[in-house]
């Protein structure tokens, strides 16, 4: 098996250009952004948020076609409601009943569910998925 080399991005324009700056040489690695469902779907009331994550979706699926003959892979997660500090910071219980009310699965995910999908996408045997965005989200895009 070849060596691969992963880039976990956050900060999706400077992470790209740092993932391409690393893969270019190494024949092979793996871009993962984090987007939302947001960026697949619309929200009233967080459009600023929605815009910003319709374009780490476009930014990825850019990325997929332009590094694809280096053999750099991207490709994103988007993740519902995920049970997180922020998540009951800002959420209510009330609102997080809502939440759960909303998502088919019936409860908001858990960090490690977030995890496994980003390991997936990363996996060195991993070679031919490239572009995609992976709803990690109990089903809620599904609807």
């Amino acid at each position: 098996m070849s060596e691969s080399r992963v880039v976990l991005v956050t900060g999706a324009t400077s992470g790209i250009g740092a993932a391409t700056a690393q893969a270019f040489g190494a024949r092979g690695g793996a871009i993962v952004n984090n987007a939302s469902i947001a960026g697949l779907v619309g929200f009233a009331g967080m459009s600023v948020y929605t815009a910003s994550k319709h374009a780490v979706v476009g930014l990825t699926r850019n990325a997929a076609l332009e590094y694809a003959q280096e053999g750099l892979r991207a490709n994103a997660i988007a993740p519902g409601p995920i049970e997180t500090e922020m998540y009951d910071r800002f959420a209510t219980p009330e609102t997080q009943e809502q939440i759960k009310a909303m998502v088919p699965m019936g409860r908001a995910g858990r960090p490690e569910e977030i995890a496994s999908a980003v390991l997936w996408l990363a996996d060195p045997t991993n070679t031919y998925t490239t572009g995609q965005v992976l709803a990690v989200d109990g089903g809620f895009t599904a609807q």
